[in-house]
C-alpha cells in the first residue's frame, strides 16, 4: 500500500512539474515577446501560453489573478504601469509583487 501512495505522488508531482509549471512551488514560467516570466503563488497543473496580441503585443495570463500585458515594450501588470522594458529583461511576479531584472 505504501508503494502504491509512494508511485501515486511520484506520477501527480511528474505531471504537475514540468519545464514552465512547478505545482509543488506554485511556480509558472514562460518567455513573453523576449522576456522570461516567472510567476509565483500560481497552483495550476496547466497554463495557457502567452499570446501575441498585435505586432509589439504580448499577453499571459497564467492565473485568474496575474494578467500581464507588454506593449511596445511597456509592462502592464493587473491594469497598473511599469514602465518600459530593455531586451531580455527579466520579470518577476512574486506573490503579487513585481520585479524586473535586467537582461544585459
Amino acid at each position: 500500500m505504501k508503494a502504491l501512495l509512494l508511485l501515486s505522488s511520484a506520477g501527480f508531482c511528474l505531471c504537475g512539474c514540468g519545464g514552465s509549471n512547478n505545482l509543488l512551488l506554485g511556480e509558472v514560467k514562460a518567455t513573453v515577446g523576449t522576456h522570461p516570466v516567472a510567476v509565483t503563488d500560481c497552483y495550476r497543473v496547466s497554463v495557457d501560453p502567452p499570446r501575441q496580441t498585435g505586432q509589439a503585443s504580448y499577453e499571459y495570463v497564467p492565473c485568474r489573478d496575474a494578467r500581464l500585458v507588454i506593449s511596445n515594450e511597456q509592462l502592464t501588470v493587473n491594469g497598473q504601469a511599469y514602465g518600459k522594458l530593455n531586451p531580455h529583461d527579466s520579470i518577476l511576479v512574486d506573490h503579487g509583487v513585481v520585479s524586473v531584472h535586467s537582461g544585459n
